[in-house]
Order: C-alpha cells, then structure tokens, then sequence
C-alpha cells in the first residue's frame, strides 16, 4: 500500500496538465491556488513569458512546462533555427517529426519525352524539447519572434514542494526501516521484508530523480506549421508517351512471326519423326486393305458367271 502511494504521489506529480486554446495564448500557474491567466497576441505575450516562465519564489520549487502551436514562413528554417538555439542554451531535442502532407499529385505532359509532376503540400513539424528551466523564458521570446501567427500557447509552473518534502519524509522512513528490519533474526520473513525495503526505496530514489530532472530542465512541446500550400515541380519522364512508343513494332513483330513459323514446321517435323512407328503401321494397314479390296473385285465376276450357268 506504501509503495502505491508513493508511486501514485509523484506520478500526479510529474503529470502537468496542459490545455491547448483554439486562438490566443493561455498561463497557468499551479499554487495553493490556482490562477489563470489569457492573453491576447499583443506586447502582453512577452510580458507573461518573463513573469512565468521565469518566476521565482521564495522557498517553492516549480516544475515548468510550455505548449506552443503557431504558423511559420518556413517550417524547415524555423526547425533548424529552434534546435541551434535549443542547443546555445544548453537544451536538447528528444523529438523532430519534420514532414511534409501531400494534397495532390498531378503530371503533365511537356513534350514527347518530358513531363511534370506538380505536388502540392503542406509542412508541419511537432517537436518535443528540453531546455534548463533558467533559459525557459529566453527560448520562448526566440521561438515567439518566428511565428507569423500564434494559434495557442499554454505555459505550466507547478508547485511541487510539499511533494519534495514528503519524499524527503518517506526516504527517512523507509531507511529507518532498514535499520529496524537489520537487528531481526535472520530468517525467511527478515530476507523477504528487506527485498521488499530496498524495493520500495529503489522506486523512491527513481521518483526524486525524476522530480530533480524536471526541476532542472523544462519541456516545451512545439507544433509548427506552413500557413499556405506549397508548390513542387519536379522534372520527369513522359511515360505515357514511352508507353505509346514500344508499345507495339511492326518490324520487330513480323521478323519474330517469321522465325515462330519456321520454329513451327521444325517442331511438326519433329513430332512426325518421333511418331515414325505409328505410321508404317498405318502405311501397311492401308496397303493390305487397298490389296483386299482388289482381289475381291477381280473374284466378284467369276462368282457371278457361275451363278449364272
């Protein structure tokens, strides 16, 4: 039950609530009491980008995150632009999904060999990156100067100090718990109850760490995106006309017929060779008939002058 809470505890913890707005930009601030606060794309924006994304306060600690959806000229120069000055600060991109929707694909034919193919898409790119929580604000105002169009932008600072010291409290009892279960009897109880402490303070030691890397580096998560279509041209093959050429040959159709042909009477002359048996069987059958016959008409003449007298 302990360690279900313990995991339960920081897990709500580390799970930062963001709100995406369909127009304008959106600051939330997570305290003893909540406050919102919205702000149009005016001078305002960077106002509130330095007041929170840079706040501090006496004996609190906060753990910041920001969401931001806007429109760019150029969705691979601001991707390039944004990862450099992610860099600078000291920051790193764990995610870059840079691609490229095609609405329609259409080729035309240019000349006999030529053609082109007109594309045209979208580019859209969603990044995920993480800077030191002391740059936060430096890299919002950068990425802000490169929008053309700001869709939303969501800033959260949560108050994690009471979970800090409650975990200060639990890493206190579970290593007096330690030092209780090592003056037991060795026994089997003894063995498996210290497995279990050492379990439960192994995933007490993984949850402040990752308390302490959130506190240290901020998540910002990015979408970005072209707020017309683009147009590509791109050279290629007629192959409808490649198609029409070697489609059919005259030529090349008649010298192969000829040579079938010829193939055809070797391959008919062959199977008669090969049925050979089968027609001198035939040739005396047909011999011994036609002499048959014969003998019966030169006897039919005789019988009938015999008859006769």
């Amino acid at each position: 039950m302990k360690t279900t809470y313990i995991k339960l505890s920081f897990a709500a913890t580390l799970l930062l609530g963001i709100y995406s707005c369909k127009k304008g930009e959106a600051t939330v601030i997570n305290n003893d009491s909540s406050t919102t606060a919205e702000y149009t794309e005016s001078e305002s924006a960077s106002d509130s980008i330095s007041s929170v994304a840079t706040m501090k306060v006496k004996d609190k600690q906060f753990i910041k995150t920001a969401d931001v959806n806007m429109e760019v000229k150029d969705v691979y120069d601001a991707t390039i632009s944004i990862e450099k000055s992610v860099q600078e600060l000291g920051g790193f991109v764990t995610q870059s999904n840079l691609r490229s929707n095609v609405l329609s694909e259409d080729s035309y034919n240019t000349s006999d060999t030529e053609a082109m193919l007109v594309k045209k898409y979208q580019t859209e790119n969603t990044m995920q990156v993480r800077v030191p929580t002391e740059n936060l604000g430096t890299l919002l105002t950068f990425i802000n100067d490169k929008k053309l169009f700001l869709n939303s932008r969501v800033i959260n600072a949560e108050d994690v100090t009471s979970s800090i010291k409650y975990a200060e409290l639990e890493s206190k009892r579970i290593k007096k718990t330690g030092e209780n279960i090592s003056q037991l009897k060795t026994n089997k109880d003894k063995v498996n109850m210290s497995n279990d402490n050492m379990s439960e303070e192994n995933q007490q030691q993984l949850a402040n760490m990752d308390v302490t890397d959130h506190l240290k580096y901020s998540t910002v998560d990015i979408y970005i995106k072209e707020p017309q279509l683009r147009v590509a041209e791109i050279a290629v093959t007629n192959t409808t006309n490649i198609d029409n050429k070697y489609q059919f040959s005259f030529m090349y159709s008649a010298k192969n017929a000829f040579i079938e042909g010829f193939y055809l009477i070797q391959r008919l002359i062959v199977g008669l060779i090969m049925i050979w048996p089968f027609l001198i069987i035939s040739f005396f059958t047909f011999y011994f008939y036609r002499k048959n016959q014969s003998k019966k008409k030169r006897n039919q003449p005789f019988a009938e002058k015999s008859s006769a007298s």
